[in-house]
């Protein structure tokens, strides 16, 4: 029976337990195989004609979990440039769901990182991410997002404070009048968000609490999602990651989100990963690591746990 239960578990969370199905399964004699899938009514079906078969949706979950090692080494290997360029023509093609990815990507990169992705996609694609964001996105969030991936902020320290206060103000406003006009629509929203640096961008998020009582994600609703995610990302990117990674590995959540998991640890690991971690400590109360070695299993588990211990 211990097997039988090592063996379940090693096809549950996130990856599969190499190891443990090679250990247990691979040795195993058919008896054995009957009496695991009888026992295990979550990935085998009885069969009308007195046979246990594979739940084909169960299947289909574990095609996405063998591969998660294999994608997170690839997409570590590649060079961060073409990673971006890549990360957005796939959020393009999977849709709306997607297009929070191209919102990190454009507001958690440098300047020279993000020009570096324009360049990849140009090779890649044979078009601009510009071109391609301004085709694929019909919706109200279009002009946003063509800004953001179009932008070259500045990245030095001086901010001028009065402007950043008028603009606390304008942000407050648009928001406050979201019921006559989407702020995400708004000319003088999209011109803050896509040009001023993260520097100018964090000054205006203090003063807009100031104005407002609240953050602004806390004014933004679910409606306002991409625009919710352009002001994390920019103002609170820590925090931002850290909820990527934490929802990436609820029990529930859908294959897409859990896709988060290896694309925030794979492109931040060189970057602010230390920071992130301490982030996560401070709004879930238990370590990265910790909840990484819970949640996922075998090559993909340890590998990620690498990735994010490098700096120990």
């Amino acid at each position: 029976m211990a097997n039988l239960e090592a063996l379940a578990k090693a096809f549950t969370g996130l990856g599969v337990d190499e190891k443990s199905l090679i250990e247990n399964l691979g040795k195993s004699h058919p008896e054995h195989r009957t009496l695991f899938r009888k026992k295990t009514p979550q990935l085998f079906i009885e069969d009308e004609r007195s046979f246990e078969r594979w739940n084909d949706h169960c299947v289909r979950l574990l095609k996405h979990e063998f591969v998660r090692f294999k994608n997170a080494l690839v997409l570590w290997a590649m060079h961060p440039w073409e990673r971006d360029a890549r990360l957005v023509k796939e959020a393009l093609k999977k849709g709306p769901q997607s297009y929070g990815v191209i919102v990190e990507i454009a507001c958690t990169r440098s300047s020279e990182e993000l020009l570096g992705a324009r360049k990849a996609y140009h090779s890649l694609f044979d078009q601009s991410i510009e071109e391609d964001v301004a085709t694929h996105i019909h919706g109200s969030e279009r002009k946003l997002l063509v800004a953001l991936v179009s932008a070259y902020r500045y990245e030095g320290p001086k901010v001028k404070e009065d402007a950043a206060k008028s603009e606390a103000k304008v942000l407050a406003s648009a928001i406050k009048n979201g019921n006559k006009k989407n702020p995400i629509e708004d000319e003088e929203v999209i011109r803050i968000l896509s040009t001023r640096s993260k520097a100018h961008l964090k000054v205006v998020y203090k003063h807009y609490k100031e104005v407002s009582g609240n953050n602004i994600h806390e004014d933004l609703d679910a409606s306002d999602l991409i625009l919710k995610e352009t002001v994390e990302c920019l103002c609170t990117s820590h925090a931002y990651f850290s909820k990527v990674l934490d929802e990436a590995m609820s029990s529930d959540a859908h294959k897409n989100t859990k896709k988060g998991l290896t694309r925030v640890i794979v492109t931040r690991a060189d970057v602010d990963m230390k920071e992130i971690k301490e982030e996560y400590m401070n709004l879930f109360g238990v370590s990265l690591s910790k909840k990484i070695e819970e949640k996922a299993s075998g090559n993909y588990r340890d590998f990620l746990v690498t990735l994010i211990t490098r700096d120990n």
